[in-house]
């Protein structure tokens, strides 16, 4: 074992840290997985909304797809400082739906959400978590 190995500290975060992280992140970029016949990992855009979803602006595609049928899905956010060897990685699961009703779609506009894709990316999915863990190495 090395000495920096050693010295590293994990941390299990707890959800409110983990949501707080997600919320302060200022790349706001994310990885959805998208499932139809094989598995994708999707990079994103993200934002959490005022009740602690994640939300996602998209075009018509794997991940509207997935939305659109409500499947479950796994979404993570890193912050890694590779020369220091630390960093941070939170993981929400949950159920992934297309905002259809035009009130939580004009509330969602508000969000700063900017898609850094080229693109209309009109359709907003929704993630509701159901299971958030995160870890910490210091």
């Amino acid at each position: 074992m090395s000495d920096d190995e050693a010295e590293a500290v994990l941390t299990v975060l707890s959800t409110e840290e983990c949501l707080r992280l997600l919320a302060e992140h200022p790349a706001r970029v994310g990885r959805i997985t998208a499932a139809s016949e094989r598995p994708d990992i999707l990079p994103v855009n993200y934002c959490l909304d005022d009740h602690g979803m994640v939300v996602l602006r998209t075009e018509p595609g794997k991940k509207l797809d997935a939305a659109a049928r409500g499947r479950f899905v796994a979404f993570e956010v890193d912050e890694m400082e590779p020369e220091a060897r630390r960093g941070w990685s939170v993981l929400i699961r949950g159920w992934a739906e297309e905002v259809t009703d035009a009130e939580d779609i004009a509330r969602l506009r508000q969000l700063p959400l900017r898609s850094w894709a080229p693109g209309s990316r009109d359709h907003f999915v929704r993630i509701r978590p159901e299971i958030v863990s995160g870890r910490r190495i210091t």
